[in-house]
């Protein structure tokens, strides 16, 4: 049967035939629409004459009965900064009632029991719906490095007469029903720049070209067979590394449709929840709208917390989470400390450095810094870009900044010890041995590097330490476009040659192109480079490379992951390490 007898047929389950006017009314179908679909159902067997349901009509609508649901609520939630810091996406509160608490409820009010949510940030904290509802936890153990296609692939084989359902999501109404006839995927009738999909007139979901509009994904589905098969062949088949960034739905498309029908419904009666204004548009009094973040903005700024407006997170750095956002008709940035940061950096030291460079043009003055807890404000810079690490004008223009800074002097009360350093990380591991097996060799040709290093060291200044591509922004002013170093979080007294090294390894460079930074960074500040200063950077990288890779084992116990560059670290320890001492005799050869 098609989906307008589907409905029709359904319709007629819940409220016995009257006359087809009512029919119409109570359908949402055109007169004429069912007029042709109850003749087609009584052809087909499934209505009598009297428009009464036959025998063959209740044992589909059995067969398709749901039997459970899935709640996908492994992920982060980053857009909705800075609520998500203390809590998960779906304990968000709107009027007094958890996200995931109101869809298991609805599930449960239709009669969908067998429930099984996908958890995996702050895990811990979902346990309590064992015991309150029955449902059945699933754990996605790398729901930092992949998305919810990953997700629901750990319970693909659950899928038949399924609900998948994302925890985000408000609705009004019950959404879910305990008769389902066909495989749907909601959409809203809001339509949106940059939506995937479109509903056709035949109620398919057709993809929609770039940029271009189309109705609001929701994303609740419901999958019967063969559209589940199909689904759940697909999940096995691309739960690889090439699809570890995909939402699940990518499982859905055949060429330029999705393999199930379109639900539609109003936006006002089923949200998703994406940002913080979302949640306050939704319920102005939420609980979790009660953001220390939010509440330090208005308190530096001296607003209402309601005139903090525009807010989108920024891209996740390695260390924090920031987000944009507008108030008193200016835009700023504001920096929240990501997971274990309290322990990797000292707010105090950090507040030194701002001190230090106050007025020098290096970078913006903070609006705001907060030694204790980290957070900072910081005017937001139009037109924004970062170094290319492969164009040479931009690298000029880069080591002639840092030359310059370098030159200046500056003076901290504090060191950037890196061996030390070294030896925190792995301290923080909790006993837990490296997963690189020849760790322990590797630390002990890297610490040998220090006595050289000492030797050939230059005089300490103030180091930026974190001095990367990322970390130097070119920006619009009305005199042109200016540069300026930012995120000087890890800065203290240091050789000033450690910042040439940080910025070869996080850039990923090779020999050739390390090579080619140290002669633009010595030509930039009028210096010669010799063998023996070469030699020293090498020892920098690999001691660099081994204290950035025991910094990402510690974070990958904290759920967080790096994939390549972790990898790549600990190659400049061991590669570098060879490099120097090759490096070193020519040194001692003259």
């Amino acid at each position: 049967m098609n989906l307008q007898e589907s409905n029709i047929l359904r319709t007629l389950l819940k409220e016995p035939f009257v006359n087809q006017r009512i029919l119409a009314e109570t359908s949402g179908h055109s007169l004429g629409i069912v007029n042709r679909s109850l003749r087609s159902l009584i052809e087909k067997g499934y209505l009598n004459e009297a428009a009464q349901l036959t025998e063959k009509a209740r044992s589909e609508i059995k067969k398709k009965t749901p039997y459970n649901a899935i709640i996908l609520a492994a992920g982060f939630g980053m857009r909705m900064v800075p609520i998500n810091l203390s809590s998960p996406k779906a304990f968000l509160e709107v009027n007094g009632e958890k996200l995931i608490d109101r869809l298991i409820r609805q599930l449960k009010e239709v009669g969908v029991n067998d429930i099984a949510v996908i958890v995996g940030f702050m895990k811990e904290t979902f346990e309590y719906l064992i015991d309150e509802y029955g449902v059945d936890l699933v754990v996605n153990e790398e729901y930092a490095v992949k998305n919810n296609l990953h997700s629901l692939a750990l319970v693909a084989d659950r899928i038949h007469n399924t609900y998948i359902v994302p925890c985000d999501i408000w609705c009004d109404n019950n959404p879910f029903d305990s008769t389902e006839l066909y495989s749907w995927y909601m959409v809203n009738d809001l339509i949106e720049e940059e939506s995937s999909v479109r509903v056709t007139r035949k109620m398919e979901l057709a993809v929609t070209p770039k940029k271009d509009v189309g109705n609001a994904m929701i994303g609740i589905t419901y999958l019967l067979e063969p559209e589940a098969s199909i689904v759940r062949e697909r999940l096995k088949a691309m739960d690889v590394e090439k699809y570890a960034e995909c939402f699940w739905e990518e499982t859905l498309y055949e060429k330029d449709r999705m393999i199930v029908r379109a639900r539609v419904v109003k936006s006002t009666d089923v949200v998703e929840i994406n940002t913080y204004e979302q949640l306050r548009d939704l319920d102005s009094d939420s609980n979790q709208l009660k953001s220390d973040a939010i509440k330090t903005i208005a308190n530096v700024l001296k607003c209402k917390e309601e005139e903090v407006t525009d807010i989108s997170v920024l891209k996740k750095g390695m260390t924090n989470r920031s987000f944009l956002f507008s108030a008193k008709a200016e835009k700023y940035i504001m920096r929240i400390p990501g997971e274990g940061t309290d322990q990797l950096i000292n707010r105090e030291q950090e507040a030194e450095v701002f001190k230090a460079l106050s007025g020098l043009g290096l970078c913006d003055d903070p609006v705001y810094i907060n030694p204790e807890n980290g957070y900072k404000i910081t005017k937001f810079l139009d037109g924004v870009r970062v170094c290319d690490a492969d164009n040479v004008g931009n690298l000029r223009k880069c080591m002639k900044l840092l030359s310059d800074f370098h030159k200046m002097r500056l003076s901290v009360p504090h060191t950037f010890d890196i061996f030390a350093q070294i030896e925190f990380y792995e301290s923080l591991w909790d006993g837990k041995t490296s997963m690189y097996r020849d760790y322990i060799r590797t630390k002990e040709n890297v610490f040998s590097l220090k006595e050289y290093i000492e030797k050939m060291r230059t005089d300490w200044c103030l180091t930026h330490i974190d001095a990367v591509p990322d970390n130097f922004l070119f920006y619009d002013t009305p005199d042109g476009e200016a540069l300026q170093l930012t995120d000087w979080e890890y800065a203290g007294m240091q050789d000033p040659h450690v910042d040439i090294a940080m910025f070869c390894i996080y850039s990923l460079y090779n020999k050739r192109k390390v090579d080619r930074l140290i002669n633009i960074y010595f030509e930039e500040s009028g210096q010669k480079v010799t063998a023996a200063i070469r030699a020293k950077i090498y020892c920098y990288i690999a001691v660099c490379g081994l204290l950035w890779s025991n910094w990402c084992e510690f974070k990958s116990h904290l759920g967080v992951e790096f994939g390549e560059y972790s990898l790549r670290q600990y190659r400049y320890a061991k590669d570098f390490y060879k490099y120097a001492l090759e490096e070193m005799k020519k040194d001692e050869q003259g």
